[in-house]
């Protein structure tokens, strides 16, 4: 099994872990809707990737109560 030989000390312990720290996202605004969205991904809300609709969108998704 691995043993340490000596303590490690809270400080070195905490110098190895200073670059772990999760960065935040870098949302920018989509072009055709305004909407906050990945860079070079496609829009979630409109499906538009470089001003051309790269996915075609429904407006609203019709459930059937009794289906379920």
């Amino acid at each position: 099994m691995a043993v340490q030989q000596n303590k490690v000390s809270k400080s070195r312990r905490n110098n190895r872990r200073a670059h772990d720290a999760l960065v935040a996202a870098n949302p920018n605004e989509c072009s055709s809707c305004g909407e906050l969205k990945r860079p070079h991904h496609v829009c979630p809300s409109c499906g538009n990737y470089d001003s051309k609709e790269i996915v075609a969108m429904n407006d609203e998704v019709e459930i059937d109560e009794d289906a379920a």
